[in-house]
C-alpha cells in the first residue's frame, strides 16, 4: 500500500472542497449506500475489535507523523526560525509523546503532573516549556533546577520565582504570558498579564530589572479551535509592539515569540455546517498569516517563533471503535420500491420524532469528553445498502445525558454492528473519566502496520487500588 502523504486537492469551482469530497457528502448522488470505514491503516476494523475487544481507541502513527511533517514544512518553509512544542494535555499517552518527540517537538506542560510525566517520558528539562496558572512550589523549583522555561502567569507566581532564583548561582531564563484581544471572543483573560492596561509591560520590566532573571519569551494563547488565521497575525503584531517598547526602554530584544496553539483539526463544532474542508482553513493559511508579520522585520530582529500545537497534530489520528448493543425506536416509515423516494423518506424521518431511531453503543460520554462541543463523524464498519436517515447515538451509561450524537445520518444498523467514531484523538484520553464502565484499551497502529497496546484495558484492580478502608469499617 502506498502510504506517502497526498496533499488535499484544491477545486476552483468548489473553493477548498475537492469534487470527490463533495460527492462523498451527498449520500443520495451515489444511490442508497451510506459511507463506511472498513480499515484503519490497512487493518480491518472488525479484526481490531476481535483481537482487542470493544470499545477500543485506535491511533495511527502514520497520521500523527504526517500532520507533524505538514505543520513543520508549512512554517519552516516560510520562516526557518520556528520551534514546536507538543501540548501534553492534548494526549498524555507515552507512545504519542514519543512519536512527537522523535519528530523534533519539545514538551509544553501546564501542571506538576504533566511536568513529571514529560520528564519520565524522556524530555530533558531544557526541552520543556512550563505554562499554567498553578505551578506548585516544588514543581517550580524542579523546573528551574532542570533548566525548563517557566512562563510566568501571575504576580504571586512571580514572587515565588524571585525567591527561588535569589539563591541561584546562575541567570534563569523565563517567559511571560500575556493576554490580549486579537478579535477572538471570548478573550482568554484568565491567563497571564493584560497587555492593553500596561500590566504586561510592568511584569516585563520587573523581569528585566532583576539581575537573576532574563526575559526569553513573550507568550500568548488566544483560544482554541481558532478559524481565523488573521487573529494570529494581530496577536503577533501586538506582542512585537511590546517587544519593541521593551527594547527601546531596556535595550533588550526578547529573543522568542510564542503564539501558543489553538490550530483546528478537521472537525466541526455543534451548529456548524460542513463540509469541514470549507470551514477549517489549512495549516498553511495560519503559517502565512503569522510568518508574514515576522518576515517584515529586519533579519537581525526576527525572533524565534514557538508554537504549542496539540489538537491539530493528533485529533484525526484517533478513532473510537464501538459496537451497537441495542436498537431503540424502530417505528420507521416503510420504504418500498413503489413508495417513498429516498429524499421523502429522510424528510419524514426528520419531521416525525417518533420515527427517529436510536442506537445504544458500548461506549459513553465518559470516554468522549469533547462530544459536548464537537459533532463526530460516525461510520459503520461494513457496507450497508440502505439510505442514511436521521438517527441518535446513545452511550452505555445509565444517564439520560449520555448522547454522543443527537442527530446523525446512518443506515439501518443491527445489534453487533461496529461503528468508527472520528476524529477523537485530542483531549479525550486525557479528559475521560472512570464512571460506571471500565475504560477501554488503546492501540497504536505503527508505521510497520502492527497494532500494539499502548494503554491496557482498565480492570477493577486499577480502580480500587488507591482506595483505603478505615479499620472500624472492616468486618
Amino acid at each position: 500500500m502506498d502510504r506517502s502523504y497526498v496533499p488535499p486537492v484544491i477545486s476552483g469551482e468548489l473553493g477548498r472542497t475537492a469534487p470527490r469530497v463533495a460527492e462523498d457528502r451527498n449520500f443520495y448522488a451515489r444511490g442508497p449506500r451510506a459511507p463506511s470505514l472498513f480499515q484503519i491503516d490497512g487493518l480491518p476494523v472488525s479484526g481490531l475489535i476481535e483481537e482487542f475487544g470493544s470499545p477500543l481507541f485506535v491511533f495511527s502513527e502514520y497520521d500523527i507523523r504526517a500532520k507533524a511533517k505538514r505543520m513543520r514544512e508549512a512554517f519552516r518553509s516560510r520562516y526557518p526560525k520556528t520551534s514546536f512544542a507538543w501540548s501534553l494535555k492534548t494526549n498524555y499517552l507515552g507512545a504519542v509523546c514519543k512519536i512527537l518527540q522523535s519528530e523534533g517537538w519539545i514538551a509544553e506542560v501546564v501542571s506538576q503532573f504533566e511536568y513529571e510525566k514529560a520528564r519520565l517520558t524522556g524530555f530533558a528539562g531544557q526541552d520543556i516549556v512550563f505554562n499554567g496558572p498553578y505551578k506548585p512550589h516544588a514543581a517550580l523549583r524542579a523546573a528551574i533546577e532542570d533548566g525548563a522555561l517557566v512562563q510566568i502567569d501571575n504576580w504571586d507566581e512571580f514572587s515565588a520565582i524571585e525567591e527561588l532564583v535569589a539563591g541561584q548561582g546562575k541567570i534563569v531564563e523565563v517567559g511571560l504570558r500575556v493576554w490580549l484581544d486579537a478579535g477572538i471572543k471570548p478573550v482568554w483573560s484568565k491567563f497571564g498579564f493584560a497587555l492593553d492596561n500596561g500590566e504586561a509591560g510592568r511584569a516585563a520590566a520587573r523581569v528585566l530589572e532583576n539581575p537573576k532573571l532574563r526575559l526569553h519569551t513573550l507568550h500568548c494563547h488566544i483560544g482554541t479551535y481558532i478559524l481565523s488565521p488573521d487573529a494570529y497575525a494581530v496577536a503577533a503584531k501586538k506582542l512585537l509592539q511590546l517587544r519593541e517598547e521593551l527594547r527601546h526602554k531596556y535595550h533588550h530584544l526578547v529573543p522568542c515569540l510564542n503564539l501558543g496553539g489553538g490550530f483546528p483539526s478537521h472537525s466541526l463544532l455543534h451548529g456548524y455546517l460542513g463540509p469541514v474542508e470549507q470551514v477549517v482553513p489549512p495549516i498553511e493559511a495560519f503559517a502565512t498569516a503569522i510568518t508574514d508579520v515576522l518576515r517584515a522585520l529586519p533579519p537581525e530582529e526576527q525572533p524565534l517563533l514557538r508554537l504549542e500545537s496539540g489538537r491539530y497534530l493528533v485529533d484525526e489520528a484517533g478513532y473510537l471503535l464501538s459496537s451497537v448493543i441495542a436498537v431503540k425506536g424502530v417505528n420507521r416509515p416503510v420504504m418500498t420500491d413503489g413508495g417513498l423516494s429516498a429524499r421523502a423518506y429522510k424528510e419524514r424521518m426528520i419531521l416525525n420524532e417518533d420515527s427517529r431511531i436510536g442506537y445504544v453503543i458500548d461506549a459513553g460520554i465518559n470516554l468522549l469528553y469533547t462530544s459536548a462541543w464537537y459533532q463526530f463523524e460516525i461510520l459503520p464498519a461494513r457496507a450497508i445498502e440502505a439510505p442514511p436517515v436521521p438517527s441518535r447515538i446513545y452511550g452505555s451509561l445509565c444517564m439520560a445525558i449520555d448522547v454522543i450524537r443527537d442527530h446523525v445520518d446512518l443506515p439501518a444498523l443491527e445489534t453487533g454492528d461496529v461503528l468508527a467514531i472520528h476524529p477523537v484523538g485530542a483531549y479525550n484520553v486525557t479528559q475521560w473519566m472512570q464512571f460506571i464502565q471500565y475504560r477501554p484499551a488503546v492501540v497504536l497502529i505503527g508505521n510497520d502496520g502492527r497494532p500494539d497496546i499502548i494503554r491496557a484495558r482498565e480492570t477493577l484492580a486499577d480502580v480500587i487500588t488507591p482506595e483505603r478502608i478505615p479499620k472500624h469499617l472492616e468486618p
